[in-house]
């Protein structure tokens, strides 16, 4: 067995990491308020950790393997598991190849209901391709040319209005006009009558 997988490696490995860490944040501390031990403390955890993180980058990554998923209770310590039949072992076999076989089936059960459903979905996505919008681009464009003639008919609008104050303006200065000459022709004949 290499060394790297043994419990006692596991272990000290681990000791070093948090012996480590816990000079770094000595020193850090040492540094920030100016001690003058902070120096040293911070360069021994940090060499300590850099000869660490060496160490982890050599090692093999250690493989998972997840044995609760396939016998549950095992994690717990407590736990009463029973072995799957007292019979000699190559019944047992023919036994645990039948117990596969079961959950075998079961999930084939369970994958082919979701491919069942993923038909359905897909037969969705197939409907919405077949969906004909070659006419949408020219309804956008018709609907583009209504907004530009809306658009330009309300700019018309707006310069009709401007040129109605306009008129109503010139309007009311003529006939102001008006009444003074009206006022000026009225005064011109009570002149002009003979007395």
């Amino acid at each position: 067995m290499a060394i790297h997988k043994q419990s006692w490696f596991k272990y000290l490995k681990n000791l070093i990491i948090g012996v480590g860490a816990a000079l770094v944040m000595m020193g850090a501390l040492g540094k920030i308020n100016s001690e003058p031990w902070g120096g040293t403390m911070i360069t021994v955890g940090l060499v300590t950790e850099a000869f660490l993180f060496l160490i982890l980058g050599l090692i093999p990554p250690e493989k998972d393997y997840y044995w609760e998923k396939l016998y549950p209770g095992l994690s717990d310590y407590h736990a009463n598991l029973n072995p799957l039949s007292d019979e000699p072992v190559d019944k047992l076999a023919g036994s645990v190849r039948q117990l596969d076989g079961e959950k075998v089936e079961t999930q084939l059960d369970g994958m082919l209901e979701e491919l069942r459903g993923m038909k359905k979905s897909l037969g969705s996505l197939k409907a919405l391709q077949e969906v004909d919008f070659s006419q949408t681009a020219q309804q956008v464009k018709t609907m583009n040319n209504f907004y530009t003639k809306l658009n330009e008919a309300m700019s018309e609008l707006t310069e009709t209005v401007d040129d109605t104050k306009q008129y109503k303006a010139h309007m009311g200065s003529l006939n102001k006009n008006l009444s003074s000459l009206n006022a000026v022709y009225g005064n011109m004949l009570t002149a002009m009558r003979p007395a």
